[in-house]
């Protein structure tokens, strides 16, 4: 999405509306008129920092290698600034300025109707553009504009009340000002939280907390966190895997960077720091042909699985479930299947009775770096008695 264009059509609107409320300010001498051209000039200014904002955010240097993306925050904070400047000076004319008549014409108030559709309009369209790129400074401008909508409105109101000869400019001045300060206050307090690295939104971490632990190599995460940075994100995790080779790590990292880059837009960066895990227990998967712990031939038709996890200091169970095959019953990749619903219980070896060589679940749990053994013995308790160095079989 090309965002310097919107910059450039905020530009093009304020000038219109500044225009059409210079026009009728100086023919009608309305208090409430000139303060709403005063704000349309501001906004003017605000408008071309919004453009400078856009065009220099996204570039990187030698100075600035994560780039320049906070600079449309910074630019959000100027905003707001010279929101609150328009309503200061609002407030100074409509306290300190002597009392006027204010000349009103129909056409004065077509002009102001005018002057009222084209910032409701145009913020729409900018609002859901800001919103789609994630643009702080293009959201604010939108939030500006609407606030133009309710000003203006109060501007029409404030001169069809005096061709009734209701004394109401200098009224509707103060509402602009109440109204320009509670935006201008939104705008800073947003944009201030994130030029001092407020962490991103409580959901967005658990989703991000939630793809990290479904990965089948993670054992545990440690912490998660994030940031935004403009309308990016940066994002920082540490973890403990499973795996201990550095090629099968890498992959792990890689995996969880896309997922997260895939379920979060707008991530810039993703920092997985990662440790092995230090291991005091074994979890094991034992197929079952039956509840009473006989070992099944076959790994995906296994009716049943024991779930054994065993303390390495001195061989203790303990814990020991014994399962249902969810997948006994799919006709296609039943093994594949078998495999990952495996991995998903974080075992760390499985049993095998049957050779399974060059078949998917090999490729599944060597992913995953669980490790398969292939063994002789007919009862859960006879595998679970077998040393891991003499029945080892290679995942690959």
């Amino acid at each position: 999405m090309n965002l310097e264009r919107w910059g450039w059509y905020s530009i093009s609107v304020n000038v219109a509306l500044g225009l059409i409320n210079l026009v009728i300010a100086r023919a009608s001498g309305s208090l409430a008129v000139e303060a709403e051209m005063v704000h349309n000039l501001v906004d003017l200014l605000t408008a071309v920092a919004v453009l400078i904002g856009l065009k220099l955010s996204t570039r990187k240097s030698k100075d600035f290698p994560y780039g320049l993306y906070k600079l449309e925050n910074v630019v959000a904070v100027v905003l707001a600034a010279m929101i609150f400047f328009t309503a200061y000076e609002i407030a100074r004319d409509a306290f300190l300025d002597p009392t006027r008549q204010a000349t009103v014409d129909p056409w004065m108030l077509g002009g102001l109707v005018v002057a009222t559709a084209i910032p409701l309009i145009f913020s729409h369209f900018e609002l859901r553009a800001g919103r789609a790129a994630n643009s702080p400074s293009l959201i604010a401008d939108a939030k500006e504009y609407r606030a133009h909508v309710f000003t203006t409105g109060i501007v029409f109101a404030a001169l069809l009340a005096q061709r009734f000869n209701l004394p109401l400019d200098r009224i509707a001045a103060l509402v602009i000002v109440v109204a320009i300060g509670k935006t201008g206050w939104e705008l800073l307090s947003d944009g201030m939280r994130v030029l001092l690295d407020a962490s991103l939104d409580a959901d967005t971490i658990l989703q991000i907390r939630e793809i990290i632990t479904a990965e089948p190599t993670v054992a545990e995460l440690k912490w998660a966190t994030g940031r935004n940075a403009g309308r990016f994100r940066f994002v920082e995790a540490e973890v403990v895997l499973r795996v201990r080779e550095l090629e099968r790590a890498e992959a792990t990292i890689r995996r969880i960077e896309e997922r997260i880059r895939e379920a979060v837009p707008y991530v810039d960066r993703v920092l997985i720091h990662a440790e092995p895990m230090e291991q005091t227990h074994l979890r094991y998967a034992v197929p079952l042909a039956d509840p009473g712990g006989t070992i099944s031939e076959h790994l995906g038709e296994a009716p049943y699985f024991a779930l054994v996890t065993v303390r390495l200091a001195d061989g203790t169970v303990e814990e020991q479930q014994i399962v249902a095959n969810p997948h006994k019953a799919v006709e296609k990749a039943k093994g594949i299947r078998v495999a990952e619903w495996l991995v998903a219980q974080k075992v760390d070896v499985v049993f095998v009775r049957e050779s399974l060589r060059g078949k998917g679940p090999v490729y599944v749990f060597g992913d995953a770096g669980v490790e398969m053994r292939e063994t002789e013995a007919t009862t859960l308790e006879e595998a679970l008695r077998e040393p891991g160095e003499d029945s080892q079989t290679s995942p690959g």
